[in-house]
């Protein structure tokens, strides 16, 4: 595993969802760089570095909650995946709190590369952090990021 910190967008508009999912990492004891935003529009600013986000670093890895304002998780999985190159070979890791089927046949046609239900439990989330560590910063071989 690299020595350089993992970089991970989390795009989650619930205060006390982002306060867990950081605590979570923290126990975890993952080397990273985690950058958050509230909501899908911000998300899309951030990964095409407009704005405020002219000099954001590209995520290797980005959690999506699907339930956001001004553009829900769904559009934004959408816009990313639909872009040629290295935004769309981003992993995207929807994670949230709908179980629902059709939530999860939805985000897997729009191409999300895996679908976790949110625990709100804070050791659960805490495994689910390792999880998700273990397997997309471990064993998996991410695409390379590029610096522009």
């Amino acid at each position: 595993m690299s020595m350089s910190p993992i970089k991970i967008l989390l795009v989650e508009d619930n205060p006390g969802d982002v306060v867990l999912m950081m605590e979570a990492l923290k126990a975890a004891k993952l080397h990273n760089e985690i950058n958050v935003v509230g909501d899908g529009v911000e998300a899309m600013d951030y990964l095409l570095r407009r704005g405020k986000y002219a000099s954001a670093t590209r995520p290797d890895v980005i959690l999506l909650d699907l339930n956001l304002p001004r553009m829900d998780g769904r559009e934004v999985l959408a816009k990313i995946k639909e872009y040629n190159g290295a935004l769309a070979r981003i992993p995207v890791v929807v994670l949230t709190s709908s179980s629902a089927e059709a939530d999860v046949a939805k985000a897997y046609d729009l191409h999300a590369n895996c679908y976790v239900v949110k625990p709100v439990d804070f050791q659960k989330m805490t495994q689910v952090v390792r999880s998700i560590q273990d397997f997309w910063f471990t064993v998996v071989t991410l695409p390379p990021t590029p610096n522009a």
